[in-house]
């Protein structure tokens, strides 16, 4: 079954820097993960940033998060976010 992860949080930098990180992690890392179908960022007027990201399985989701703790495009991405305020949510889609 296909899964949304939802993820939100704040910056610890320059919004230049993560734009520059989250492009590298989209297409050198995400998009390059068994079955990644779309992801997507966007950002809310009161400085919230969330990540959509749309998974072929759960299955495919956690291994993309395992794939990323020693990935250095993750690594770098992850290092713009303030951990503090990171917060993830996973949906199934309806069939």
């Amino acid at each position: 079954m296909a899964v949304v992860d939802v993820t939100t949080f704040r910056l610890t930098g320059d919004e230049r820097s993560f734009r520059a990180a989250d492009a590298r992690m989209q297409t050198e890392f995400s998009y390059l993960q068994s079955g990644c179908f779309r992801r997507t960022t966007a950002r809310g007027d009161d400085g919230e940033w969330v990540v959509i990201t749309l998974w072929a399985t759960a299955d495919d989701a956690e291994a993309a998060i395992a794939a990323a703790g020693s990935h250095p495009v993750a690594t770098a991405f992850e290092a713009c976010i303030d951990s503090k305020s990171l917060r993830s949510r996973r949906y199934n889609l309806l069939e």
